[in-house]
């Protein structure tokens, strides 16, 4: 038996909207123009919401640049409403966790892409730090110190959990000689 699959206009993906923090127009940007958590590292499927949101806001974006340690497949083109966008890479040249964007009339701009599989709120921290106005972090800087704050914090809940009854590492201390000590009956 032979089946056939009409693709009809429902079965095509409705692209989510872009998922950005923008420093606030009239500011002066430090050196990221804000931050682009995109939900995988498809450029292909990401860059055509990113695009006709900043289209609207900084004017038409021609060309993106990338640098390829964070992108397994890079596209030369990629079409998105009502025109196409070039993008490039730099290895060297481009810090890992930023994309560059640009337009014929208006300029450039600088962001920092949170890598898909982070956390809300460790992207929302991070959104917010390179939407900053006046930040001078570098995009890598900025994923790296956020890191150094995970660890950090993981290492306090583990600091809280001791102290709170939860597991110990250590044996418990004895009891004072003079006190009795006291055994609940299980269940009790």
């Amino acid at each position: 038996m032979t089946e056939t699959i009409v693709r009809t206009a429902s079965d095509e993906r409705v692209p989510l909207p872009a998922r950005l923090s923008l420093t606030p127009a009239g500011h002066v940007a430090g050196r990221l123009d804000g931050a682009w958590w995109p939900r995988s590292r498809d450029l292909a499927r990401e860059l055509p919401a990113l695009t006709a949101t900043l289209d609207g806001l900084w004017g038409r974006i021609t060309r993106v640049t990338v640098n390829p340690a964070q992108w397994p497949v890079i596209p030369r083109k990629v079409p998105v409403a009502g025109h196409t966008v070039h993008v490039g890479w730099f290895t060297d040249e481009q810090d890992p966790h930023a994309l560059i964007l640009r337009s014929y009339s208006v300029g450039r701009w600088d962001l920092l892409v949170v890598p898909p599989e982070t956390g809300a709120a460790v992207a929302a921290r991070l959104m917010a730090a390179a939407a900053g106005v006046g930040d001078l972090g570098t995009a890598s800087g900025l994923v790296a110190g956020e890191a150094a704050c995970d660890v950090r914090d993981a290492a306090g809940g583990e600091v809280a959990w001791e102290t709170d009854g939860g597991a110990a590492t250590a044996p418990p201390p004895s009891p004072l000689p003079d006190q009795p000590v006291t055994a609940a009956a299980p269940g009790g």
